[in-house]
This record gives C-alpha cells, structure tokens and sequence, in this order.
C-alpha cells in the first residue's frame, strides 16, 4: 500500500465513524441556509451555468472542488472539516461530488421542491 492509500483510508475512515457522507453534506445544507442557500453562492460566484444545468432537467455540469472552495468560502468548509476530522479538500471534493445529484434529485421539475430543505 502507498501512503495516498494509506491516507485515503483514514479518511473514508473518519468521514465512516461520522455518519457519512450523509452526514457532511446535510451539515453543509443546514449550515449554509439549504440548498437555496447554497445555490445563491455557487450563483454569486459566476456559476449560474452550473446551476442551472442542475435544477434544470438536462444533463448536469460538473463543478470541481476548487469552484466549490471559492464560491463557498473556508470559514464554512473548515468548520465542516473540523466536525469530521477530515482535510478541507476532502469536504469540498465531497460536495463536488455529490451536490450536482443532489440538486438535480431535489428539482425533478426544473424547480427545487418544496421540501428541499431551504432554511438552517
């Protein structure tokens, strides 16, 4: 095993002991005004593009983990790494990852439900 495995391991390690990637990222959504919340930053940060591929019903647009780093902010993402003992980088790959899905499961219309969660 190289160290990177090694590394890798512990934090699926520790995200695992707590609650998952569930856990992140519905601690993200409260933390940041759900998902609404969210979308205005990702919107104020130039991604509107990105966005909008989401909520709409075509194919959705990746974003990276930098993009979500800046639109997001550090004092947020590191509060959330903290929590988790996780790096930062790790959180915002997470949310990179799973966040496009998320939006999109959240907007079967083209428009957020209205039981997405909205508010912290």
């Amino acid at each position: 095993m190289s160290l990177f495995s090694d590394l890798g391991g512990m934090v699926e390690n520790a995200i695992a002991q707590q609650g998952g990637v569930n856990a992140i990222f519905t601690q993200a959504l409260s933390g940041m005004g759900g998902y609404d919340g969210i979308l205005a930053k990702l919107n104020q940060a130039g991604l509107g593009n990105v966005v909008n591929s989401w909520v709409g019903t075509g194919k959705n647009l990746p974003i990276s983990p930098e993009q979500i780093q800046a639109a997001l902010g550090d004092q947020h993402l590191r509060q959330l790494a903290a929590q988790f003992g996780v790096p930062i980088d790790q959180i915002s790959a997470l949310l990179a990852q799973h966040l496009p899905n998320a939006v999109d499961q959240a907007s079967p219309n083209g428009t957020l439900a209205p039981s997405a969660p909205k508010t912290a």
